[in-house]
């Protein structure tokens, strides 16, 4: 029997899916560190809003949650590995540039 690509059952394609383990743990310790930092709140919420998979609002829950494969992407140009969780002090230097540099 043939197994079909990123199907649960271990095939290929699975890995590709279940790359990205960090989970969110890290969002609390980054989330201290920029409610200490009320100059970032703004640009916090704007970058979120601005990574949201387009559409958020209409799947429940209506959170506006980043793309897993973009989050992989930028965890692998940002650090070289996309299972790699950022540190506190990575976001806030990333608030800060994008601060520094809004589109």
């Amino acid at each position: 029997m043939t197994q079909r690509t990123g199907d649960g059952n271990g095939g290929p394609g699975d890995a590709k899916r279940h790359q990205f383990e960090p989970g969110w743990r890290w969002l609390g310790p980054a989330a201290l560190a920029v409610v200490v930092r009320p100059g970032l709140w703004g640009v916090a919420l704007r970058q979120g809003l601005r990574m949201a998979v387009p559409g958020w609002w209409r799947r429940w829950p209506p959170v506006p949650r980043p793309d897993p494969d973009y989050v992989r992407f930028r965890l692998q140009t940002a650090f070289g590995d996309p299972a790699k969780a950022p540190a506190p002090a990575d976001v806030v230097a990333y608030l800060e540039w994008c601060r520094r540099f809004p589109a």
